[in-house]
């Protein structure tokens, strides 16, 4: 009885059924898919309330980080004019060593590539005999 049921609930073994009997199966189909699209229903609503809850975290935490990256960005105003009144604007003391004004030498010529022999020349010429070598020779 149960497999035979069965059968008729997916359509099979219709043609020994009175009008009556097709009927109630009618019934029994639209109440069990009305049961259906309703538990469907209730699914995707939980399933929209759920995004809904997620987007609203998302842009609260997106304006939170917004923010805070603007905070970042933009310097405070209050600190920066702070900072004006407190600063004072004495002399620098000059600098006692006269090595200090020295005009440095300047070679004027253009070279495109790298040229062994004219450099090791011009090392050779800039560099000055010391003890230890530490300072290369362009820095004399």
């Amino acid at each position: 009885v149960l497999q035979q049921s069965q059968r008729h609930l997916l359509g099979e073994d219709l043609g020994q059924l009175s009008t009556k009997e097709l009927e109630q199966l009618e019934s029994q189909l639209e109440k069990s898919l009305k049961q259906i699209r309703s538990t469907k229903t209730q699914f995707m609503l939980d399933q929209v309330s759920g995004l809904q809850q997620k987007e609203q975290a998302l842009l609260e935490v997106n304006r939170a980080l917004r923010k805070k990256l603007e905070e970042n960005t933009a310097p405070p105003q209050s600190s920066w004019e702070a900072r004006e009144h407190n600063i004072s604007y004495g002399r620098q003391p000059a600098p006692h060593s006269e090595a200090f004004l020295e005009p440095l030498e300047c070679n004027n010529t253009l070279q495109v590539g790298y040229n062994f022999a004219a450099q090791h020349q011009l090392n050779a010429a800039n560099s000055t005999p010391t003890a230890d070598r530490i300072i290369p020779g362009w820095m004399h």
